[in-house]
């Protein structure tokens, strides 16, 4: 079975991407869900990250306070790599454990940061969801209400445009409207269908 590695920066429409993808009937496994999963209360991932960032980062209800985390690992470098390497290892099993259970010709892995992390050798193919940075803010900002530096700090942390752009085997530029993302997939869908034969 063939494996997409699709990946962007924040803000730049995977989602949409992967909404389309699923409509289509392609198993999609996504690195954000599981990372979701992996550190709900009373996994062994959890209190890994409480025993290294502090009990500070739990709510009243015990469970992850993401935005919170989020802003450490987001302005700390050495944090933010801690953090991965705690997630990223499970991650990956996981992933590879659930495309082992897919009955399809080609499965679509969500990872955000599959270029940052140097994951793109999990992958046989890569598929960069590319968007200009002024339209990645405006939608940070309209999903997320998050302030103005705080995004600068989540992009900044991202690999460049030019970075993912370099390891891409397929590109979806994501500047226009809906319907234009969704030719861009059902284009790509075929596409692999005959390559994953």
């Amino acid at each position: 079975m063939m494996i997409v590695g699709l990946t962007g920066g924040i803000g730049s429409g995977k989602s949409t991407v992967i909404k389309r993808f699923v409509e289509l009937g392609v198993p999609v496994i996504d690195a954000d869900e599981i990372a979701h999963d992996l550190v709900r209360p009373g996994q062994p991932a959890l209190q890994t990250i409480i025993d290294e960032f502090g009990s500070g980062l739990l709510t009243a209800q015990g469970e992850l306070d993401r935005t919170q985390l989020r802003r450490i690992v987001f302005t700390d470098p050495a944090r933010r790599k801690m953090l991965e390497s705690i997630l990223h290892p499970l991650i990956r099993t996981e992933m590879l454990r659930r495309a082992d259970e897919i009955k399809f010709s080609y499965c679509v892995f969500c990872i955000p940061l599959l270029v940052e992390t140097h994951q793109t050798g999990m992958v046989d193919r890569v598929l960069v969801i590319d968007s200009p940075e002024k339209l990645q803010a405006q939608r940070i900002k309209r999903r997320d209400g998050l302030p103005d530096t705080e995004i600068k700090a989540i992009l900044a942390a991202q690999a460049t445009p030019e970075d993912r752009l370099t390891v891409a085997d397929d590109v979806i530029v994501n500047d226009r409207s809906l319907d234009d993302i969704y030719r861009q997939v059902d284009e790509l869908h075929q596409k692999y269908l005959k390559l994953a034969g």
